[in-house]
């Protein structure tokens, strides 16, 4: 049994080297590379597809983005930037108070916004303690990018929806940010 013991040290020993657990990981990071998507603008008969290159081109808003999940966890705050909604809706047409907004994903997860929240108002703020707190002026984007660097898949890109602020201390509620935003239909 005792020289079963050394035999077995050597074996954990060059388990650990193959299978690279030696403490030398490359500590290098890779900047990931823009995801390739396109949205889909459907307004009425009007249908318009925008690329990232298009997309990206347009004039950015760029602020901070910080929500909450329907269990109390916090994401953010980040710092955001994209296209504005009202921006994109303006492409594919007319846009007024009678008008609901959908926003969808492959996944088919959806979310629908009215007139005044498509303007930025209409929803509820949060501090970090999660106390309601009056709302300060909100834009609703199309982000792109988080924290400097293009949106991961894992992150919710290529295109997220975001209730983004111009500080960093406000909480949005998370449901309305929308993962991997394809189509927006103005109904």
């Amino acid at each position: 049994m005792m020289r079963l013991i050394p035999v077995l040290c050597v074996c954990l020993l060059a388990a650990a080297c193959i299978c690279g657990c030696t403490g030398t990981a490359d500590t290098a990071v890779a900047v990931p590379e823009p995801l390739p998507g396109n949205i889909t603008i459907i307004n009425g008969e009007t249908e318009t597809v925008l690329d990232w290159d298009t997309i990206t081109a347009m004039p950015a808003f760029e602020g901070y983005g910080y929500s909450v999940s329907t269990v109390g966890i916090k994401s953010g705050p980040y710092d955001v930037k994209g296209v504005r909604l009202t921006d994109l809706i303006a492409l594919a047409g007319e846009f007024g108070p009678e008008n609901l907004t959908w926003i969808s994903a492959p996944d088919g997860y959806l979310w629908v916004f009215d007139y005044e929240q498509v303007q930025g108002g209409g929803f509820i703020t949060l501090d970090d303690g999660l106390k309601e707190i009056p709302a300060p002026p909100l834009t609703v984007i199309i982000m792109y990018e988080q924290d400097g660097l293009p949106l991961t898949c894992n992150d919710g890109g290529p295109f997220r929806m975001v209730i983004a602020t111009d500080t960093p201390d406000v909480i949005t509620e998370g449901s309305s940010w929308v993962k991997w935003v394809d189509t927006i239909e103005v109904k």
